[in-house]
């Protein structure tokens, strides 16, 4: 997928949380719970490792992270061949720049994705730009949300609602596909898109009561 290539083992991680919207419950949850603090050790060791120049570790951490980054920025610029090289040049800059990399309750991801999008945004520093999203490509993020919400989300692979989010402003449509595509929480987002979580909070409020408008009666359950 990218021209950057690591010679490095990979050292296998816990699988993913379900992501922010997902509430489970019982034994079940407390697995979930023990399974994302396994994760969360695990990605932490590994940073700490590639901060000391383990090339190894940061070989983990790219294929862990590089569908997170590549999705990220093929929604922003729309072509693989573009997005292959911002994708690389994110995982190369934040090999240089990893010794400023502190965790302070932030996410590893979270910190590539920023790292992607000062890149998407230098490459179109020329003017005004539109977030594109990938009808075609999309995949359903399958989490359950609760309230008058959950119409919304559970269509999110809707041609109908994908066409609705491309006519969102371009803070609601990076709002959207942050929280609800690549299961972001509100406190990555916020980091992300430069923002307190009240105001993504509200932001993502706003964006999803528009597409609510939007969309026809049959897909608002």
């Amino acid at each position: 997928m990218s021209s950057l290539t690591l010679d490095a083992g990979v050292i296998p991680l816990p699988r993913h949380s379900r992501g922010p919207l997902a509430r489970p419950a019982g034994r079940a949850g407390d697995r979930a719970a023990d399974q994302a603090a396994e994760r969360a050790e695990m990605l932490k060791a590994l940073v700490l490792r590639a901060r000391d120049g383990d090339a190894e570790a940061f070989g983990s951490l790219y294929d862990h992270y590089v569908e997170l980054v590549y999705r990220y920025v093929y929604y922003r610029v729309g072509t693989h061949a573009l997005t292959e090289d911002l994708t690389s040049e994110t995982f190369l800059r934040a090999l240089r720049r990893i010794c400023d990399f502190h965790w302070q309750g932030k996410d590893f991801g979270a910190w590539l994705v920023t790292i992607a999008r000062n890149l998407v945004a230098d490459h179109f520093k020329s003017g005004r730009y539109r977030l594109e999203v990938c009808t075609a490509e999309l995949v359903e993020p399958d989490r359950p949300q609760e309230g008058p919400e959950r119409a919304v989300l559970d269509a999110m692979t809707n041609r109908t609602l994908l066409r609705a989010v491309q006519r969102l402003n371009s803070e609601q449509q990076e709002c959207v596909v942050l929280r609800f595509l690549h299961g972001l929480s509100v406190a990555e987002t916020a980091l992300i898109m430069d923002k307190k979580p009240g105001a993504i909070k509200a932001l993502q409020y706003r964006a999803v009561r528009s597409l609510a408008r939007m969309l026809p009666d049959d897909l608002r359950g």
